[in-house]
């Protein structure tokens, strides 16, 4: 009969691993919902080209500065992986949008007022005077307008993306439980002592441009949405697996537990060691945090936009109907004088005169 197999213990060590894996499953598909969109909308309008570029600015950084101080490998690949990433969609918005460097300016919204061209009775343009009426080859009768798909509901959204969360969660945590199978039982290794934690000034130096980079990345975008008035074309899955990626990522980082080796800590030496580990990651962590921040201002335009993107929605649809009740009111009137000029005497007056005498 085997051995029953040792329990995992969920205490610091395990806690900050659980959350650094998860952490980098969102960073790992972090940028494939708004690559998928831009290729489904066949633009990128909704996403700021001076956000793409500062941001694969600070991801250079983050490789220097990681190199430099010599976090771990896995951390050195991702970063080389958001490069990657980041160079996908700077090459989406040149193919898109043209080289250029800037954002365009939001073309100004259609004004719907009635004009000359507008039509009396239904919804469609007139047509000029070009005589292309006379043309047999002008079709007389109206295309019918294709109805466009419902848009999904808020809860519907919400539903969704909650799902698509709680898998990359789960990969995460899965991947933290298979790592920590494939080690072993902790019992069996030694501890090592992790005081030894070196402070590089160059590769602070570059942890420290990234973490500006970054934090002003977040500009451009939140001014385009501004300018835009809507957030519509923008990923709500690109920003969320960012904030939570940043969540767990600084999670991680406090999740730490001090060790002395064999030998039990003296007395303020745990803090000691402590404190010098926050103070290595101070950039990265600084940098992840503002940038959450940030992150919750591009969730607030959405909400903002969105409710009011329904407002104009709900009025234009009143609108609508008052038009529509409008016709229906002036066709009514007209069938009810058609019906009743069909009760007169259709016939000549002499006759109607000689019925009447007889």
């Amino acid at each position: 009969m085997a051995p029953p197999t040792s329990t995992f213990h969920l205490d610091v060590e395990a806690i900050s691993g659980i959350c650094g894996s998860i952490s980098i499953a969102c960073w790992v598909v972090v940028f494939s919902p708004q690559i998928i969109q831009n290729f489904q909308r066949g633009n990128v309008d909704a996403l700021s080209i001076q956000f793409i570029i500062v941001w694969l600015l600070g991801d250079v950084f983050n490789i220097i500065g990681a190199v430099m101080q010599g976090v771990l490998p896995t951390m050195i690949i991702l970063a080389i992986y958001y490069t990657l990433a980041d160079i996908v969609l700077l090459l989406q918005c040149f193919y898109y949008r043209g080289f250029t460097w800037r954002d365009p300016a939001p073309a100004p919204k259609p004004d719907n007022r009635p004009n000359e061209r507008t039509a009396l009775l239904d919804g469609q343009e007139r047509r000029g005077s070009d005589w292309t009426g006379l043309s047999p080859a002008v079709p007389h009768i109206g295309e019918a307008s294709k109805e466009p798909r419902p848009a999904p509901t808020v809860i519907q959204t919400i539903l969704w993306n909650s799902l698509i969360v709680l898998m990359v969660c789960a990969a995460g945590v899965l991947g933290w439980f298979l790592g920590e199978r494939a080690k072993g039982p902790r019992d069996s290794k030694p501890e090592h002592s992790n005081d030894t934690l070196e402070f590089n000034k160059v590769g602070q130096f570059f942890g420290y441009l990234c973490a500006v980079a970054y934090i002003a990345s977040r500009m451009p975008q939140l001014i385009l949405n501004y300018r835009r008035k809507t957030t519509d074309g923008l990923s709500m899955l690109f920003f969320l697996f960012a904030c939570l990626g940043n969540i767990t990522y600084v999670l991680s980082i406090f999740a730490y537990e001090p060790k002395c080796g064999e030998k039990r800590c003296k007395h303020g030496e745990s803090g000691r060691i402590y404190a010098k580990y926050m103070l290595v990651n101070l950039s990265w962590l600084a940098g992840a945090l503002v940038t959450l921040f940030m992150d919750f201002g591009v969730f607030a335009q959405y909400f903002i936009y969105k409710t009011n993107d329904d407002e104009q929605f709900i009025s234009e649809a009143a609108e609508e109907g008052a038009e529509e009740s409008t016709r229906t009111n002036g066709h009514s009137n007209t069938n009810g004088n058609g019906h009743q000029a069909e009760t007169w005497d259709q016939r000549p007056l002499l006759q109607r005169n000689d019925s009447s005498q007889r």
